[in-house]
């Protein structure tokens, strides 16, 4: 029988860490360009916009929706094989970018592209990680 691999698991450099440890305390940080005012995510050295390298570290409030999504049935590693069917999504943060990530506590059948969706965290097994994710968000 084949082994089960665990989930990837992030490895923070000094550009990423202040958002992974954010993470770990229920926060969903995210840059603003002190230059241009835009909001970016991934974190980088220097703004995707205007190329300043003067940021701000900021807090989303964590809203969004979901822009598209994929419903994923078959697993790229066996570490994901037990979470199958599950959601693959693209979400707009009101706050002004995307991320990739996963849309959590609901069935994969009523994830639709508009809905409104709160940022949540999963734990990844073996380690004390939080990896941002989302679920619906309640009316």
């Amino acid at each position: 029988m084949a082994e089960v691999q665990t989930k990837p698991m992030p490895v923070p450099d000094n550009i990423s860490r202040p958002y992974w440890e954010g993470a770990n305390q229920g926060e969903f940080r995210f840059q603003r360009c002190s230059a241009c005012g835009k909001a970016q995510f991934y974190s980088r050295y220097a703004c995707v916009h205007c190329h300043s390298t003067k940021h701000e570290w900021q807090v989303a409030v964590g809203l969004g929706r979901v822009a598209s999504f994929s419903v994923i049935h078959r697993a790229p590693l066996s570490s994901f094989a037990a979470d199958t069917p599950y959601v693959l999504a693209l979400v707009d943060l009101d706050e002004g970018f995307r991320f990739m990530c996963n849309v959590l506590n609901c069935d994969p059948a009523t994830v639709k592209i508009g809905m409104r969706v709160r940022v949540c965290y999963e734990t990844r097994s073996g380690t004390e990680q939080k990896v941002p994710q989302v679920e619906p968000a309640k009316s």
